[in-house]
């Protein structure tokens, strides 16, 4: 039982025993730093069911009675309308036996029979590389699902590639126009960017072309509908849907550059998926929804043959889901991928979509539509809608070429940690191969935790150089706190199983166990609200508590041998419990610094 719930049970006991009534709920929350305590209990709200009393005299005879019954309750104090509850040393050195050789106190078994989660993440287009936005994506779709199943919950980690469309074609059409058959491998470049390349370069001829039409006389918004190559890309795009052969073996052939660097991008940031979905096989899914919709009375026909729903008395617009000539729109399109999703896989009990904010309407009416439809897993659908990422050089353009590539950032940052790394001058005896790793494993938890540690809602300004702050709210702060545990260990030479039952605490050490103690309620909080952001803040908190604890309590030289035992145990438990919520971000942690 935890701390919480033991003092709400005692001080229920004592309201009942003192007053002879009952209270809905007992408030209590962290004494403030100024004040003497532990867990401080709020009596305002007894006031309104215990009459004639005051604060004072209601906190001191709820104090007098727990430090009588309750023996983790070893003094209090009142001040004003709080009752701040001093904890024995004893409770806190018994609830760290019981958790310090359990790598998953925090962790609870997933549900016999539960509902999975599954999270859609990434879900890039095949015309370009992965860029930084793709970046803040990806990591919080993968967080989260770290998160969802720590929190006991099997989870299957999905992305939409988006494989077909106008967008693919002009990657195409700029290809075989410009490309002389040059592949990744004579180009030197991975696949990706190789179909990125000819993206730009397909925007450069359209707007060459433009301002020659604009020049014999047509209007800017008529040279752009009338632009040649255009044209030819819409006449290619048609092509593909009827399955034209020479379109289709260029299609297979600039795709599979592009999901072989893909896929070199992923393992590189680290992020797996459990199943890929691709737009060419599931943009035609929805339609046969839409007639059964029809026949439910969901949706509605149109004169001309276009069938829409009416969703103005929810407080949205009428939105059509196929066109009158009977072709899909997009959340035509995701209505039948998402019923889809739950047909191969059974367990399915919720989604959770990982998409920008520019999508927040959309996903509002997807999960309306396919509430009325009567699918009772729409009840438990989340759009993880989330700001994007500006750099201090402004706003990124694809097709203009103007994206900071997923690859390069992360090279970038690499690079920026070796260089701080060296001027700080702490890699004697590390071999070159040991210090890329560790350049590696720096620079990546700097991007991760900048891009984390931000609520997922807000706008992200992303300054790589900043990012790498071994002293500030960073990742390789943290990572160097967990690093200082593991040096403590490593000149510990006396046995960590020995049983301390009776060391006294210094204050410090009973706020670590406290801040350890939050980490399970930490992550379920984290996984209701689908926020990494809190699991950041938790590592940043204990590890700034650690740092503080390191500076102003001697460990190994403590000269009491229980005493020095104990802490040492719990820097081991400090360290283990930072791993794991970094871990939980998708972060590596070092061994050395």
């Amino acid at each position: 039982m935890t701390l919480s719930k033991i003092l709400t049970f005692q001080i229920e006991k004592a309201i009942d025993a003192l007053f002879g009534v009952t209270v809905e709920k007992i408030e209590l929350q962290a004494t403030r730093k100024e004040f003497e305590g532990d867990v401080t209990m709020v009596i305002f709200p007894l006031l309104k069911v215990i009459k004639g009393s005051n604060p004072a005299e209601l906190g001191g005879k709820i104090g007098d009675y727990l430090v009588a019954n309750t023996a983790e309750v070893e003094k209090f104090n009142v001040v004003g309308g709080f009752l701040n509850l001093v904890i024995a040393d004893a409770y806190y050195i018994n609830y760290f036996n019981e958790i310090k050789g359990d790598d998953n106190f925090a962790f609870p078994a997933p549900a016999e029979n539960g509902k999975a989660v599954m999270v859609e993440f990434a879900s890039p287009n095949t015309n370009k590389p992965l860029h930084l936005g793709h970046v803040r994506n990806v990591l919080l779709g993968y967080s989260v699902a770290n998160i969802v199943e720590a929190s006991g919950k099997k989870v299957y980690k999905t992305q939409v590639i988006n494989d077909r469309g106008i967008h693919i074609c002009k990657s195409m059409l700029a290809y075989e126009k410009f490309g002389h058959n040059e592949t990744p491998e004579t180009a030197g470049l991975k696949g990706d960017k190789l179909a990125g390349n000819y993206y730009v370069e397909f925007d450069k001829a359209y707007k060459k072309e433009i301002s020659q039409l604009v020049e014999s006389g047509l209007t800017e918004d008529e040279a752009k509908k009338k632009a040649p190559i255009l044209l030819e890309a819409q006449d290619m795009l048609r092509k593909w849907e009827a399955g034209d052969a020479q379109v289709m073996e260029l299609w297979n052939r600039m795709n599979g550059w592009v999901y072989k660097g893909f896929e070199e991008t992923y393992a590189n940031i680290g992020v797996s998926f459990d199943q890929n979905y691709y737009e060419s096989n599931t943009y035609l899914l929805g339609k046969d929804v839409v007639a059964d919709g029809l026949e439910k009375g969901v949706f509605e026909k149109d004169p001309d043959g276009s069938v829409w729903i009416d969703l103005t008395s929810d407080g949205l617009d009428r939105k059509i889901v196929l066109r009158s000539d009977g072709t899909s729109v997009y959340i035509t399109q995701d209505i039948g991928t998402a019923i889809q999703r739950v047909k191969d896989f059974p367990d399915v009990g919720g989604m959770v979509y990982t998409v920008g904010n520019e999508q927040d309407y959309h996903f509002k009416v997807l999960f309306l539509i396919l509430k009325k439809l009567g699918y009772d897993w729409a009840q438990h659908l989340y759009h993880l809608s989330y700001g994007m990422v500006d750099l201090p050089s402004g706003k990124m353009k694809s097709r203009e070429g103007t994206v900071v590539d997923a690859d390069d950032l992360m090279a970038e940052m690499t690079a920026t940690a070796k260089s701080i790394s060296e001027e700080l001058g702490k890699l004697e005896g590390y071999s070159d191969d040991e210090k890329g790793k560790l350049y590696e494993t720096i620079g990546l938890g700097a991007l991760k935790y900048q891009m984390l540690r931000v609520d997922p809602k807000k706008r992200i300004l992303f300054d790589p150089n900043e990012s790498i702050d071994f002293n500030g709210d960073s990742g390789p702060f943290i990572q160097m706190s967990y690093v200082r545990t593991r040096a403590i260990l490593r000149k510990a030479d006396f046995d960590l199983d020995r049983a301390i039952t009776t060391v006294p605490l210094h204050a410090k050490e009973k706020d670590l166990i406290k801040q350890v103690e939050l980490f399970a309620a930490v992550v379920q909080n984290a996984a209701q609200l689908y926020s990494p952001a809190i699991i950041a803040n938790y590592a940043y908190d204990l590890a700034k508590e650690f740092s503080s604890y390191y500076q102003v309590v001697s460990i190994l030289g403590e000269e009491d041998f229980d005493t020095k035992v104990f802490r040492v145990q719990l820097s081991k438990k400090v360290g283990e419990t930072i791993k794991a919520a970094f871990g939980l971000l998708g972060i590596n942690m070092p061994e050395r610094m």
